[in-house]
């Protein structure tokens, strides 16, 4: 055999043979328990980046681990393939966007296929083929039909460049996150999906899965669940008359003694009534039109506002309130209408502050005294103070008591309140999916009906800045007698929240799903970053829940484990330009110069020889320029060297940081790994292993050898810590390295070890343990052999190092029967000639032995 290491040559080869038997297709069996393991799928940017590597190796250590175990095994892939990258590539480079996207498709596919994950590439699809959308199209227009879907008006932030909705999370500083333009708050036409419906059990089936705590309070917390009070004041216009009263929803109707004035959204009615011969008035709304509405940038934003003129009249005392337009209150949220109480909101203490409105505090502080308000709202649970009949009430208490008043009033009720809402589905974009539906000459709304469907998205367009082409195509839109169709396409997270599902029976071409689908979810293993934690994940369990209500799938959830993988991470460096900007250069173009540690002293620019500044450790990333092309590292190492540094630099968990010695010692490993199947099968053949005849030196090896598949095990199985089985593996390399024992039972106990290694890694650098599988004589391949068994009997230690101390501090280490009782275990320790030394002239106080472990004589004098 060859005992060099040629990469290419081996993964080429491995590849070939799981082709060629079609070793990952994916058949149901119902005689098998089955393992679903997906990875979040990819947009088709063009390349693969360390980031996708890290996630999809992550998920095929696991496939191929699950294989090993017996089970029948599923692990797809596809292309989550709409989207505005597309159309701004489309923009830039002249060409159709479903062009670009399906050349990105093609070329990372081929990486994918080139790191040799155990993809099922007969369900491959992408969410951009009408045989994908068009059940998507086929089951909103079933929403429609029970209820589950409305159109509405809505306010929305506008990119007027982009010609497009954008989420508050992409609006930065006011400005659209793409285009840099000054976003807008618009009213347009919007479809929503009433996942608030659904909000009790979303939250409720958290309980239900096995997901990591931060990912589930991340999810409550978007809900948000809450209860309190609604309530309305009266309201006295400006003029003297009675206007409609206002609404309120507060968590804290102990505090309403303590309000001072009102507040309102910018396009409250009540606010755009008041605008109207107001200029400044005016001019105020249109300002608060503009900007994010993001709850980072509302709190951290400059509280502004202008009086209405009208007052609001208190519930419970009369007393006549100032109502202002304010730019921290939003329509969306809420009433759109607030009842501000500064002395006990931050928020609201800010703007009376700012404008010179009453703070009256109404509950005392923890020593029972009003509190200190200059530097600040008071915003802890306490008892009541200036609340008349209420003082000394607790919140709970208050919050009763008060509710009580206003329910026996007549001007409140109590109600249960969530931070969610409804989930707008619709874009003004082009390159994502049509929705079904068109309207008629006299306001009819209707949907398609399933032989109307797909809509199918035109491919042959000319993408501009101008908005999306489909409102420019009669040819699209205008279906005669007065009839249109909606130009609007689906939010691309509708084409993420059900891929899953589809993944199940991708070859249905009559049905969105099928019995298929009951057999394979909830899915096992759901694999993915922390940013998807919330709207991605949210959206899929809703999408679930609606499809299990259509008869379509039986199981409650969609993804049961989740595993949210950390970052790649890596040096950067820059220079700073004459504007006092960054110019950032890539790791491979820049020569660090390190200390004997490793810790880098500093930087060149290889191109020039001059001095680049060194930015730290940031995630890669494009604006950084600091990313590492996978394809160079597979070209220069091989896939299985990439695959082991992913898995051995850190927990998956944690953030990894990318390290080009790190990348070297894996290859290191493998070739060695190579090298040592090499010299065993020249070293001759062992005999049968004959675990009765074992020396201690054999039977030490061989214990080490079951201690690994025991530990690989546990770490990949249950804890997924890769990094920690991959260490016991190289602990064992080194264990089979100093064993020097080439009789026909050595041989046949360093046979063992390393089968057993090439099995443990077998899952994390699957080439090259095919070809030594097949090395050391196996006929059936790596693939189709199961994970290895744990020989108990190999654990039992004839004799156990113990640690011996004298007052705490380690005097001996000594061997002593495993079977050996305490007194036994003191009397050798006793006996012992260094701790005699110890001893000598001391009064032995107690001997405390953990069997096992340790024994600790406490002496004196």
């Amino acid at each position: 055999m060859d005992a060099q290491y040629s990469p290419r040559e081996i993964e080429r080869d491995a590849q070939q043979y799981w082709d060629q038997h079609q070793c990952f297709k994916a058949v149901e069996d119902a005689n098998r328990e089955k393992f679903y393991c997906l990875s979040m799928f990819p947009y088709p940017s063009g390349k693969l980046h360390m980031g996708h590597v890290r996630n999809y190796t992550i998920g095929d250590v696991v496939s191929r681990f699950q294989r090993m175990q017996g089970k029948n095994v599923m692990q797809p892939m596809g292309w989550d393939a709409f989207g505005m990258p597309a159309e701004n590539a489309a923009i830039q480079n002249q060409v159709p966007p479903a062009k670009w996207t399906y050349q990105n498709i093609d070329y990372m596919r081929n990486q994918l296929k080139a790191l040799g994950f155990a993809y099922d590439w007969n369900r491959e699809f992408a969410t951009c083929d009408p045989s994908y959308y068009r059940w998507e199209q086929w089951f909103f227009t079933k929403l429609v039909e029970k209820g589950l879907v409305y159109k509405k008006m809505s306010t929305v932030n506008w990119d007027p460049v982009d010609q497009t909705v954008l989420a508050n999370e992409q609006v930065i500083e006011g400005r659209g996150w793409r285009s840099g333009a000054l976003v807008e708050r618009k009213e347009i036409p919007l479809w929503f999906l009433k996942i608030t419906d659904y909000a009790d059990e979303l939250l409720a089936d958290l309980d239900h899965v096995e997901w990591p705590e931060q990912v589930k309070t991340m999810q409550r917390n978007w809900i948000g669940k809450s209860q309190g009070v609604e309530l309305s004041f009266d309201i006295k216009a400006a003029d003297g008359s009675s206007g409609e009263p206002l609404s309120v929803y507060t968590t804290r109707p102990d505090t309403l003694l303590g309000v001072t004035y009102m507040a309102v959204a910018a396009d409250h009615p009540l606010a755009k009534q008041a605008a109207e011969g107001n200029a400044e008035l005016a001019a105020f709304r249109e300002e608060c039109a503009r900007g994010g509405t993001s709850e980072a940038e509302m709190a951290t934003k400059e509280k502004k506002g202008l009086p209405t003129g009208h007052k609001a009249i208190h519930p419970l005392t009369g007393d006549e309130l100032p109502v202002f337009v304010a730019n921290f209150v939003l329509m969306e949220f809420g009433t759109g209408a607030v009842m501000a109480v500064p002395a006990h909101d931050q928020r609201d203490w800010e703007f009376a502050t700012k404008y010179d409105v009453e703070i009256k505090p109404v509950i005392a502080d923890e020593n029972g005294n009003s509190p200190d308000l200059t530097q600040g709202a008071y915003t802890e649970h306490g008892p009541l103070i200036n609340s008349g009949e209420f003082d000394g009430l607790g919140f709970e208490d208050a919050f009763d008591a008060i509710a009580a008043r206003l329910v026996e009033m007549n001007r409140g009720e109590v109600k249960t309140n969530y931070r969610l809402r409804d989930w707008g589905v619709a874009r003004q974009r082009y390159w994502g999916a049509p929705i079904p539906v068109k309207y008629g000459p006299e306001g009819q709304t209707v949907p398609l009906t399933d032989d109307q469907l797909p809509v199918e998205l035109p491919m042959e367009v000319t993408v501009d800045a101008s908005g999306s082409p489909l409102k420019k195509m009669p040819e699209f839109s205008d279906l005669g007698d007065g009839w249109t169709r909606e130009t609007d396409t689906f939010d691309t997270f509708m084409e993420s929240s059900w891929y899953f599902a589809r993944f199940c029976c991708a070859d249905n071409h009559e049905a969105m799903l099928d019995e298929r689908a009951n057999y394979w979810l909830p899915v096992d293993l759901y694999i993915g970053g922390i940013e998807h934690a919330i709207l991605h994940l949210l959206y899929a369990r809703f999408f679930h829940k609606l499809m299990r209500d259509f008869g379509l799938v039986d199981s409650d959830e969609p993804f049961q484990q989740l595993l949210t993988q950390g970052m790649v991470i890596a040096e950067t460096y820059y220079r700073t330009t004459e504007n006092g900007g960054k110019q950032w250069f890539n790791p491979a173009d820049v020569e660090v110069k390190r200390d004997e540690k490793g810790r880098p002293l500093s930087a060149t620019l290889m191109s020039d020889a001059q001095p680049v500044e060194m930015g730290g450790i940031e995630k890669m990333s494009k604006s950084k320029n600091n990313g590492v092309d996978p394809q160079s590292m597979i070209d220069k190492f091989g896939a299985d060297t990439v695959r082991l540094f992913m898995m051995f630099a850190a927990p998956p968990e944690q953030s990894l940081e990318w390290s080009d010695s790190g990348v070297e010692g894996a290859h290191r490993f493998l070739k060695r790994l190579l090298r040592q199947v090499h010299e065993h099968l020249e070293a001759g053949s062992p005999s049968e292993l004959d675990v009765t005849a074992l020396n201690d030196d054999q039977k030490t090896l061989r214990r080490k050898t079951h201690e690994t598949i025991k530990k690989a095990s546990d770490d990949i199985g249950r804890r997924t810590t890769f990094n920690t089985a991959i260490a016991a593996v190289m602990e064992l390399s080194n264990a089979l390295a100093r064993f020097d024992d080439d009789s026909p039972q050595g041989l046949a106990v360093s046979r063992e070890a390393l089968e057993a290694c090439v099995l443990l890694l077998a899952p994390i650098t699957p080439h090259l343990c095919h070809r030594l599988w097949q090395q050391l004589g196996h006929t059936t391949p790596a693939i189709e052999t199961p994970w290895p068994a744990i020989d108990e009997s190999a654990l039992t230690r004839d004799t156990l190092e113990l640690v011996v101390q004298v007052n705490g501090k380690l005097r001996a280490r000594l061997e002593a029967p495993a079977n050996a009782d305490k007194a036994a275990i003191e009397q050798l320790a006793m006996e012992n000639e260094n701790v005699q030394r110890h001893l000598e002239d001391k009064t032995v106080r107690k001997v405390i032995v953990v069997p096992g472990k340790l024994v600790n004589i406490v002496v004196s004098g």
